[in-house]
């Protein structure tokens, strides 16, 4: 593990745009806001869940050993990073990070509940972020929401310093679509075939591997067959129960989530190890702008 930098952040967030204005609670905003393709109660849900989810835990794990083997030269801005789960982690494993987070309630958890001493309340448009002016970004879960995912990407490829560094998660394989993809206003599911295309105009893939490959089935048993029969249910419930915070067989500590946890403890030495997986029901890669 790197070693843990002073929580003071190395750059602030006047030095990459001229944009915004800190309010009261000293999170930098916009003077207007643009509409986001993330339901905003999405945050209030899973707020409740990120930090006692095994999901969660193992994605924030497997992001810092790939980030350990691949780090940013210089500071991270996480568009889109909801609650700041991630940049949370990020923080504490000695990274400069900046989350940037265009929905109300996710910037003011990461701000006030996870203390994350950096946040901006803004689409990636309103930031005002200077072009060239960023030595990395990071799409956690984020890209899957745009329709227009390549402009999405093109725009990012402007903000990025050459050479910069763009890490990216997001839910694999088509095949895997059920309610909870609606739920979370998905517009697609990737494969690596179609990253690698998606990105090259712009980027150039330095790194791929798939993980959670042990969830495929279940993915696929417990969400998919279900949604192409019709079944319909509480999203909040059945986020809940998925995650391993809702009933007693999937509580945190409970004989399923012990199970699932330790299939999935080995996909982090691996990736540690400079490893890559070639099955799971998520993507995690890292390109790097060309130019």
């Amino acid at each position: 593990m790197r070693q843990r930098l002073n929580s003071v952040p190395r750059v602030q967030i006047d030095e990459i745009t001229s944009a915004l204005v800190p309010d009261q609670l000293g999170i930098w905003r916009a003077p207007s806001k643009q509409a986001t393709p993330y339901p905003e109660e999405g945050h209030s849900i899973y707020f409740e869940i990120e930090d006692r989810s095994f999901w969660f835990r193992h994605r924030n794990d497997c992001i810092a050993a790939v980030m350990r083997r691949h780090p940013p030269e210089g500071p991270l801005v996480d568009i889109g990073g909801g609650n700041g789960f991630v940049c949370r982690r990020l923080l504490d494993e000695g990274f400069d990070a900046i989350l940037l987070e265009p929905g109300d309630v996710g910037a003011r958890n990461a701000s006030v509940k996870r203390k994350i001493p950096q946040v901006i309340c803004a689409t990636l448009e309103d930031s005002g972020i200077r072009p060239a002016s960023l030595p990395a970004a990071s799409l956690f879960d984020v890209l899957e929401h745009f329709e227009d995912d390549r402009g999405f990407l093109a725009r990012i490829r402007d903000l990025l310093a050459p050479g910069g560094l763009l890490y990216v998660t997001v839910p694999a394989h088509q095949a895997l679509w059920s309610a909870a993809d609606v739920d979370a206003q998905h517009a697609r599911r990737y494969n690596e075939r179609q990253l690698r295309e998606l990105i090259a105009p712009d980027f150039e893939m330095r790194y791929f591997t798939y993980f959670f490959g042990p969830l495929v089935l279940p993915i696929f048993v417990a969400r998919t067959i279900p949604h192409r029969l019709g079944a319909r249910g509480n999203s909040s419930v059945r986020a809940a129960n998925e995650h391993g915070v809702g009933t007693r067989l999937m509580a945190p500590h409970g004989i399923a989530v012990r199970a699932m946890s330790a299939m999935l403890r080995p996909e982090v030495g691996r990736l540690a190890g400079g490893g890559r997986l070639s099955f799971g029901a998520s993507c995690l890669f890292v390109a790097r702008k060309r130019g």
